[in-house]
């Protein structure tokens, strides 16, 4: 067996550190001969990062320029020879500019930023601004190549003054050593946590804190200050100060609520409201639910109503794929939903004979009015979007 096949044994993963150690000219010459596997050429060129051999560049752009060939590759190419200027009249030809295909917009901007594009500033600030974290991470590797070639004046008198664009300004001001509190106020949520997860000074956030303009800026700057000390006292006293702002969402009663708040907020999205975030760090979570007592109930509940029900499943098993909050029972009367946040059920049908015994049994019926609520500001990954979602959704989830 050769070293290379050797390393990648099978598509995936691959030993990258035995691949670094082959020679590079090698590695390439393997990339360029087709009759390989896509899938070990694909590690191969990953492993010439940094180290490709002059005499084969220009046949390593001529693969990624070309069409035929397969895009796993290109991408691993591009990805590496991205920052050649020779590639730029491709880079900046109108099929690779409009290029909005999944991978390909990201890939081409990023090495548009690498190759010394100017042009491509605003474009790669509003990647760098994404919610998708590989496209936040292309779009700032873009702007960094960049500054480090034009420097951050250049760059910034490009952009404007989208939220993109100021969080642009924060990174630059905060490597530069300067104060970035103010922008702990800034209108975007975005722009405002980017300033939250940067500062790490307790005097500067404790005093802006104090100060603020907005609301919204004090409370990032006492969970910027509890990040750094875990002085729980001192950030309740600033959240009496300010009066316990809380997210007011109508028809959201407590108990729902907190099984909400405790549950998504500590790994909720980025734009989530800085209130929700507060809400749980100051709020007692609601006590654990037993999770198999309570399907035991709600089993023998249905079996008591003649509703002959089915072993709860899980909804990842019931599926086949993923996980979430809740169990399901099929019985005579539908299919019900057992919610592992509290004492949470719903189900396909309302009647009487599947809704009336669980509610005798303790459990509340989540009907359509109040599962529709949205909740307001709280950001939650769902299938691709990062918006808030409504009751139902959140006390029985699933996530494939």
């Amino acid at each position: 067996m050769d070293r290379i096949t050797s390393a990648i044994p099978e598509a995936g993963p691959a030993d990258t550190a035995a691949l670094r150690e082959i020679d590079a000219d090698e590695l390439a010459r393997y990339v360029l001969d087709s009759r390989n596997p896509w899938w070990r050429r694909r590690r191969c060129a990953e492993a010439l990062f940094k180290r490709v051999p002059e005499a084969r560049v220009p046949g390593l752009l001529d693969r990624v320029r070309d069409p035929r060939e397969s895009t796993d590759v290109r991408l691993a190419l591009l990805d590496v020879l991205g920052h050649r200027e020779e590639l730029l009249p491709w880079l900046l030809h109108d099929d690779q500019r409009g290029n909005t295909a999944f991978r390909w917009r990201g890939a081409i901007l990023k090495a548009r930023g690498e190759a010394g594009d100017l042009t491509a500033a605003a474009e790669l600030s509003t990647l760098a601004f994404d919610q998708w974290r590989r496209n936040r991470a292309k779009g700032r590797a873009g702007l960094d190549a960049l500054v480090e070639r034009h420097g951050v004046a250049a760059v910034d008198r490009l952009l404007g003054d989208r939220p993109e664009d100021r969080a642009f300004r924060v990174l630059m001001r905060h490597r530069a050593g300067e104060d970035i509190t103010p922008a702990l106020a800034d209108p975007d949520v975005g722009v405002a946590y980017e300033a939250y997860s940067l500062t790490w000074d307790d005097e500067a956030l404790r005093a802006f804190a104090r100060d603020a303009p907005t609301v919204e800026g004090a409370l990032w700057a006492a969970l910027g200050l509890y990040d750094v000390t875990d002085d729980l006292d001192e950030i309740r006293a600033i959240d009496e100060a300010l009066g316990r702002p809380r997210v007011e969402v109508k028809g959201l009663d407590a108990e729902i609520r907190a099984a909400i708040v405790h549950q998504y907020v500590p790994e909720c999205e980025v734009r989530t409201d800085p209130r929700w975030r507060m809400e749980a760090l100051l709020t007692e979570p609601p006590p654990p639910t037993d999770v198999e007592g309570q399907l035991r109930r709600a089993s023998d509940a249905l079996a008591r109503a003649g509703q002959s029900p089915e072993p709860p499943v899980h909804c990842g098993e019931d599926y086949g794929q993923g996980t979430g909050t809740y169990h399901v029972i099929r019985c005579a009367g539908g299919t019900v939903l057992v919610s592992m946040l509290g004492r949470f059920v719903t189900g396909s049908d309302e009647a009487t004979r599947v809704r009336a015994p669980l509610e005798a049994a303790g459990f509340r019926w989540i009907d359509d009015d109040l599962g529709a609520i949205i909740v307001d500001g709280l950001c939650v990954y769902w299938f691709g979007t990062r918006d808030p979602i409504n009751v139902r959704t959140l006390l029985f989830y699933w996530q494939d």
